[in-house]
């Protein structure tokens, strides 16, 4: 029997009282400041719609070791801690208890932060309505069991955090390590390959990827005509949110009506988004190496070739493509680079044999890295997942009566 389990048998041997927040909490609603008032150089940050400070003043309207719960915005729902003074703005609820450990109705409440974001309103400006936190039901054991649960799981939030930071930076450092073998690998020595064509020492040819390429532009469904079944389809803004490097399978499918007004992509064909909000993500793409054909949306082109298609897609992630796309692209809102752009980009092209060698090598450091079934994001998943299971059980009792 551990320590938690014996402090329940001595003071409430029958069983943990669940209650509702407003029963023994206040729910406090705090006042928007204008951005006149907010200052870099004033003491107390100030929370509105997040948990990152909006900005600083002169005053704070809430006390240290308070938790937060933010009810507008895209991060509606979601659960804090402060353990500064503060001043709380109308975007963030802030809960009052002078019998409870405030850290404990934090961990408490953070169990059912997944609870709180699905009763979040998404019309308009999403929004969380004051009565679903006063409803939360949560468990309130003696003050010196909250006491030492808090002491548990501050010390196993501490371990985890710090196991975390170890293995993203260990991520960050293979990153960059496979982004500088990558790039190295698909430079073939050659210290600029920016425009110019022909061949270099290795036989590789350095030539316009419209001499080896068709592309064409993508169709014209859109989001609103996805269907859980039917002809699959890749979205231009799927690219930048679900797919990696290749894919075989969609995550979405339109009908055959719709499909029959659509462009198309072949098999060992590249997607790629030709439309984003910066430099830095257009042209992300996805080889296809699927057995169908798939549809493609507008904002997107196809690339039909004869190439290792997975080859090219690992060349139009390195700094050398970045290079010239960076050249190519305009718009300022929205930056674009257009097909007949990208027919000017010059690539590398080894034979069939070298490519599927160089895929098969970058596929292994692919995988460590990203894949988050294996490797270290894995890893950092798992953790993630024992801590939460862990807080769970602790924060479970047997309810009185």
């Amino acid at each position: 029997m551990n320590k938690i389990d014996e402090m329940i048998k001595k003071l409430c041997p029958n069983g943990v009282e669940y209650k509702p927040l407003i029963s023994f909490t206040k729910v406090l609603r705090g006042r928007r400041l204008t951005k006149n008032q907010l200052s870099l150089n004033a003491p107390f940050p100030v929370f509105h719609g997040g948990l990152e400070p909006l900005g600083f003043y002169s005053e704070a309207n809430r006390p240290a070791n308070s938790v937060m719960i933010i009810n507008v915005g895209a991060s509606a729902g979601t659960v804090g801690f402060c353990d500064k003074a503060f001043w709380s703005s109308d975007g963030c609820f802030t809960l009052e208890s002078s019998e409870n450990n405030s850290r404990y109705l934090y961990y408490a409440i953070l169990c059912q932060e997944g609870f709180l974001k699905s009763r979040v309103r998404k019309a308009g400006i999403p929004t969380l309505d004051s009565c679903v936190v006063e409803k939360l039901i949560i468990p309130v054991p003696p003050l010196e069991i909250q006491e030492e649960i808090v002491h548990i799981l501050d010390k196993f939030t501490e371990l985890t955090a710090e196991l975390t930071a170890e293995l993203t930076a260990e991520l960050t450092a293979r990153k960059k390590q496979y982004e500088f073998y990558r790039d190295q690998l698909l430079s073939f020595g050659k210290v600029s390959p920016l425009l110019t064509s022909g061949l270099n020492d290795e036989n590789v040819r350095w030539i316009p990827l419209g001499d080896i390429a068709t592309i064409m532009r993508g169709g014209n469904f859109q989001k609103k005509d996805f269907n859980e079944t039917g002809v699959p389809c890749i979205h231009y803004g799927q690219i930048y949110t679900k797919y990696g490097l290749h894919a075989d399978k969609t995550f979405t499918f339109i009908s055959e009506t719709v499909a029959v007004k659509q462009k198309f992509a072949d098999p060992n064909d590249i997607v790629m988004a030709v439309t984003s909000e910066n430099v830095e993500d257009v042209c992300k793409c996805v080889a296809w190496v699927g057995n169908e054909k798939v549809a493609i949306s507008g904002h997107s082109a196809i690339i039909h070739h004869n190439q290792n298609a997975k080859y090219l897609s690992y060349y139009f992630h390195t700094s050398m493509f970045f290079g010239q796309k960076r050249k190519l692209a305009h718009g300022t809102k929205v930056i674009e680079v257009t097909p007949d752009s990208l027919a000017k980009i010059i690539v590398p092209i080894p034979s069939l044999a070298e490519q599927e060698r160089i895929v098969a090598i970058l596929d292994r450091f692919d995988t460590l890295v990203n894949d988050i079934s294996q490797g270290i994001p894995a890893e950092i998943e798992a953790r993630k997942k024992q801590y939460e299971f862990y807080r769970d059980k602790l924060l479970s009792f047997k309810k009185a009566g």
